[in-house]
Formats: C-alpha cells, structure tokens, sequence
C-alpha cells in the first residue's frame, strides 16, 4: 500500500511483534524476532512520551477509516505465544494502551508446532484461560488460521476453511467477535482477500513494509516489523517518516 496522505492526514503505522521474551542463544534460527520484555517496555514509554496512544485493530480501525483523528499506532502480536501475556501485557496496561493477538485456532494451548521443520524452539501458546485473560485485560484476539498454513500452498477450498474457521472457532470459544485477520508468513494473494472479505473480517494484516493510507485497503494492511535491534530512535524513524534504514 502506498503511504499518502489522505486530507492532509499523515499515514498509521501498525507495529509487528511475535515472541517478547529474551532471545534464544546465537545462531538460534528467526532469533530477531524476540523482543525482550524490558526493550518492549521501553518502546511503549518512549512511545507514551511523544503522545502516541498504542491501539488494537479494533480501537484503530475508527482512525483507518478517516472517522477519528489522533497520534494513533497499532500494535499486533503474531501466533498468540503465552509470552504476549506475561511480558507484554503489564507495559500495556500501564500506558493504556491496546493489542490485537493473532491467534491460531486450532493450536490453542499448545505450541508452534509450524516452526518444527525450521528447527525453532518450541514454546506455549495461550490457552483458553490465558486468552481470556487477555480479553478481560481490554485486549482483542484476531485470527492467523487454524493450523498457521501456507494459504497459497491451499486449494481455495483448504484456505476458506482456514481463513473463515479460524474466525468461527475462535468466536465459538471466546464468546467475542473476531474481526480481524492476518495472513500467515505473510503469504497472500488476490484470492485470499476475497476469502478474508466473504468470511466478514474488516481488516487483514501483511508482512508488507510500510504504513496505511487513511481510507485504503483495509483487508491488504502494511506492517512495520519490531525486532530483537530495533532501536527505539530507529523505531519512531519509521513511524514517523517512514524511513526504513534504521531498526
């Protein structure tokens, strides 16, 4: 998605975490994607410092749309990894800030069996009690398929099902409405955002770099990726101006 600006508004970043927690030794497969607790923390405070307000999917999508005006960013948690909740959630609620979690339906509870092959650490996922906390804690769940599959390795068929189970398994065991998605691996194409669409999500997140145009397409979002380096000044860099050469 282009970043324009749209009535002379500024576009919205949304931050992509996955695991908070201190990074597995050197040489650990996807080690960038932790983030430790304590330089999560200190994102949020300096974030909270220069008047930004952290938002779930939900709170942000009045902003996407054009409805609100505010120093908004998103922030999304991949896979659902008990870690979220005990690491992430106390920076959260001590800012007043929101999260959106994609959760794998079918894997509540248990582990990221999908990273086997690559030989990464297995680790918990939240369980129902867990996820439920998170909801209680004003946090929203959002959906990442049932089984984390490559939806284009899918028939159209095989991906529906991911895509719009995902959403009624979660709805089922939550007792709450799931109304956003994202795309495992980042992996999509003009036939999967038409499944997201059918299955009656409002907004779909990527893999893709960048920041969202006010009133563009909601079901093909852009991401800004928050990893093990990134720097705090790095971090306002491409939220602010969408410079992407510092992390």
């Amino acid at each position: 998605m282009n970043e324009v600006m749209r009535q002379g508004r500024p576009p919205i970043p949304i931050l992509m975490y996955h695991q908070i927690e201190l990074a597995p030794p050197k040489g650990a497969p996807y080690r960038s994607l932790y983030v430790s607790p304590s330089s999560f923390a200190h994102q949020m405070s300096f974030l909270h410092r220069l008047g930004y307000r952290g938002c779930s999917m939900r709170d942000l999508l009045p902003y996407l749309v054009g409805e609100r005006l505010g120093k908004v960013f998103g922030i999304t948690f991949d896979d659902g990894y008990t870690n979220n909740l005990n690491h992430a959630l106390p920076a959260l609620q001590r800012y007043g800030f929101t999260a959106t979690c994609y959760v794998v339906s079918d894997l509540i509870g248990r582990t990221n069996v999908w990273d086997q092959g690559a030989g990464i650490a297995q680790v918990p996922l939240m369980d129902h009690t867990q996820l439920m906390q998170w909801l209680d804690a004003g946090q929203d769940v959002g959906a990442h398929t049932r089984h984390h599959v490559h939806l284009i390795h899918q028939t159209q068929t095989e991906a529906l099902e991911e895509i719009q189970g995902c959403k009624q398994e979660l709805e089922a065991k939550l007792g709450v409405p799931v109304l956003h998605f994202c795309y495992p691996y980042g992996e999509f194409d003009s036939t999967h955002v038409a499944l997201t669409r059918q299955a009656g999500y409002l907004t779909a997140t990527t893999t893709d770099r960048g920041r969202c145009a006010i009133g563009g397409d909601l079901l093909t979002l852009p991401r800004i990726s928050v990893v093990r380096r990134t720097t705090r000044m790095g971090l306002w860099l491409r939220m602010a101006v969408g410079y992407r050469g510092h992390r």
